[in-house]
C-alpha cells in the first residue's frame, strides 16, 4: 500500500487518452512521490526508488523530474499517449507502444491546477525579426532550401523554423541573438522529439545566432548540429548572402 495526501482539486482516474486526437486534460497535475520508473521501448532505462516530481501536462505529456537538472526531465513520454492508473502503478503508453511504468511507493502531494490559455513567449524584438527575415530568405542557408513553417509546434514548445534542405531532409533551426549552451540544449530536445515522428525523421539541426559562444559551438558540433552566424544588418538591408556557415 502507499499513502496519498489529499488533492486540491478533482482529477482524472482510470484510463485517459491524452494528446492530439484524444481527450486532452484541461489541467496540469503535479505529483510528488517516492517512486521508481522503468522505460520499455527501443531502449530500456530504469530509475531506482527516489522522491521525484511527476508532471502531467494538459498537452498530454508525462515527465519525471528530480531536484536538479533545471527544467530537463529524467524521463518523459510525449503526446499522444494513454495513462492507466492502477493500484500503485501508472502505465503510460505512446502510439508506438513504448511504455513508461511508474511504481508509486508513497505519494507526498497530488494536486491539479487549471492554468488557462497561455499567451505564449514574446520574443526579443531582434530574435523575432531574425526569424522573420531568415524565413523569407531560406536561400541564405543553402541553395534549394525551403521553408515548411515558422514556429512549428511541438509538445515542448515551438521550433523557430522547420525547413527542408536541397536534398529534401528536414531541418530544425533555432534562432538566438546570443548563442549559448542553453540554446543548443533547447534545440537538442526539439530534435529528440521531432525525430520520433516518422513523417519528419531524420531531422537535422541548425543553431543560428548573431554570436555563438565557443562552448556552445563545441557542444553543437559534438551533437552534429550546424552553426550559422547571422548578421542582422545584412539580413535587413543587403541582397548578397553573407552568412558564415561553420
Amino acid at each position: 500500500m502507499f499513502a496519498v495526501s489529499p488533492v486540491s482539486s478533482p482529477r482524472p482516474t482510470g484510463i485517459a487518452s491524452i494528446g492530439p486526437g484524444g481527450l486532452a486534460w484541461s489541467t496540469v497535475r503535479l505529483v510528488i512521490a517516492r517512486c521508481s520508473v522503468d522505460y520499455a521501448g527501443r531502449l530500456s532505462a530504469h530509475l531506482p526508488s527516489a522522491t521525484r516530481l511527476i508532471l502531467v501536462k494538459a498537452d498530454g505529456s508525462v515527465s519525471i523530474h528530480a531536484d536538479d537538472r533545471a527544467y530537463k526531465p529524467l524521463n518523459w513520454m510525449s503526446p499522444p499517449c494513454s495513462l492507466k492508473e492502477g493500484d500503485g502503478t501508472w502505465t503510460v503508453i505512446n502510439k508506438a507502444g513504448e511504455k513508461l511504468i511508474i511504481t508509486l511507493e508513497e505519494v507526498l502531494h497530488d494536486s491539479s491546477h487549471e492554468l488557462g490559455v497561455d499567451p505564449g513567449l514574446i520574443k526579443d524584438g531582434v530574435e523575432a525579426h531574425l526569424q522573420e527575415l531568415l524565413a523569407d530568405r531560406m536561400e541564405v542557408l543553402g541553395n534549394g532550401w525551403a521553408l515548411i513553417r515558422r514556429e512549428y509546434p511541438t509538445a515542448i514548445g515551438p521550433v523557430d523554423i522547420l525547413c527542408r534542405d536541397s536534398d529534401g531532409a528536414t531541418v530544425a533551426v533555432e534562432i538566438k541573438r546570443r548563442g549559448e549552451i542553453d540554446g543548443v540544449e533547447q534545440l537538442t530536445r526539439y530534435l529528440e522529439l521531432l525525430n520520433r515522428d516518422p513523417l519528419l525523421a531524420p531531422v537535422k539541426g541548425v543553431f543560428a545566432a548573431q554570436e555563438i559562444k565557443p562552448q556552445a559551438r563545441v557542444l553543437a558540433t559534438d551533437r552534429g548540429i550546424g552553426c550559422v552566424v547571422l548578421d542582422y544588418d545584412e539580413l535587413r538591408g543587403i541582397e548578397d548572402d553573407k552568412l558564415k556557415l561553420f
